[in-house]
């Protein structure tokens, strides 16, 4: 029997990147997985039809998780696809870096919404449907919070925001056998990180040299640790912020 068979997985921001390779991962060891789209359709469908390819149960919902009002008809459509969800894997996020003097209102609310707020409204949604049955919340942070690097101000403050409310859910929730935990990757090969121009920079390069793996990471690298968060291998661990950065730290 597979890990996490008929479980009902709700992975957000899951079209691409890590997040979409999450999505796979949970649906290869048994997940009836919910892929969660803000704006790319076609990256969404994709990964649907890579995870029914195989054998697997997916569907796609749009909407975006800043917004409480498409927080619950996700949750909606899941449980009137799948049932409750038993995960929720808090992917979605969004990011710039920029200079302290270019930092603006817009930006600053553009990414506390997404990054901060709509992992709020998102587990509320969860938590919701969890039951007495509790649940697995895998919350999707960055090594940003661990280094520190020029340029990141607001980004670097949504993080370290999501690191905070992982601790702190991890509390409040237990009593409801609600495990509540966070991935932070270091620098990795996604398409966001292409479109920002930071794959095949200098910057990589540089990164590379600090990590004693020796190399930046793919999705694959963060998929297994969310399949091993949300099952039952991980039943005893809660309210940990784990580095995924080939040890660069």
């Amino acid at each position: 029997m597979k890990k996490l068979e008929n479980k009902v997985a709700v992975v957000t921001g899951a079209s691409k990147g890590i997040g979409a390779e999450i999505a796979r991962g949970l649906a290869s060891e048994g997940a009836l997985v919910v892929v969660n789209y803000s704006s790319d359709k076609k990256g969404a469908d994709k990964v649907v039809t890579d995870i029914i390819a195989k054998g697997g149960k997916a569907i796609v919902v749009q909407g975006d998780v800043s917004s409480q009002s498409d927080v619950e008809a996700l949750f909606a459509k899941t449980k009137e696809t799948f049932g409750d969800a038993d995960i929720l894997v808090n992917n979605a996020g969004v990011y710039t870096l920029s200079l302290l003097e270019d930092v603006t209102e817009t930006e600053f609310h553009r990414q506390f919404n997404t990054n901060v707020l709509g992992v709020i409204l998102a587990t509320q949604a969860a938590v919701a449907g969890f039951g007495e049955k509790g649940g697995s919340i895998i919350n999707i942070g960055s090594s940003v919070t661990r280094l520190s690097p020029p340029q990141s101000t607001i980004y670097a403050g949504t993080k370290g925001a999501l690191d905070a409310i992982t601790q702190v859910l991890s509390k409040e929730l237990g009593p409801k056998k609600i495990r509540v935990n966070s991935i932070n990757p270091g620098m990795t090969d996604t398409e966001g990180g292409r479109v920002a121009g930071l794959i095949g920079s200098p910057f990589q390069a540089q990164f590379e040299a600090m990590t004693p793996l020796g190399r930046i990471g793919q999705p694959t690298d963060i998929s297994p640790i969310a399949v091993f968060l949300a099952s039952d291998d991980a039943r005893w661990i809660t309210g940990e912020v784990i580095l995924a950065g080939g040890g660069m730290k």
